[in-house]
């Protein structure tokens, strides 16, 4: 199962070869039968995690995973799915992105997080990495 943040502000779902737009405030396990503790997959769109994460990298994302600082994330903000490093100081929890050109999101604390990202690939072997 795929699933991808666009700029319409829609969740695109893709399982097996057959799609359909769900409003982005929807709950992502809600949709294509996956319980709320299966891993599910995304593609990176735009160059707000990078150099860690390109335009076009597939994560893996856990939702059972242990959240930590310093940890990738899949968070919801404003309604809206955010992709960011986990920061925690002085029990704030900062929503960072890894390219400087993208500010700091505070979110209320860890209800806001979906899952861990657990694993990324790329085009190329090289570009496949395991987080955690």
């Amino acid at each position: 199962m795929f699933i991808r943040i666009t700029a319409r502000c829609l969740v695109k779902l893709v399982v097996m070869d057959k799609s359909k737009d769900i409003p982005i405030h929807a709950d992502l396990a809600d949709h294509g039968g996956c319980a709320n503790s299966e891993p599910f997959a995304l593609r990176v769109m735009g160059d707000s995690m990078e150099p860690e994460f390109k335009d076009g990298h597939i994560i893996i994302i856990d939702s059972a995973a242990a959240v930590s600082s310093g940890c990738y994330v899949l968070a919801m903000f404003k309604e809206e799915y955010i992709f960011r490093q986990l920061i925690i100081e002085d029990d704030r929890y900062i929503l960072r992105a890894l390219n400087h050109g993208y500010g700091d999101k505070i979110v209320s604390g860890m209800d806001a997080i979906r899952g861990v990202i657990v694993q990324r690939a790329g085009t190329r072997r090289k570009e496949h990495k395991h987080y955690g």
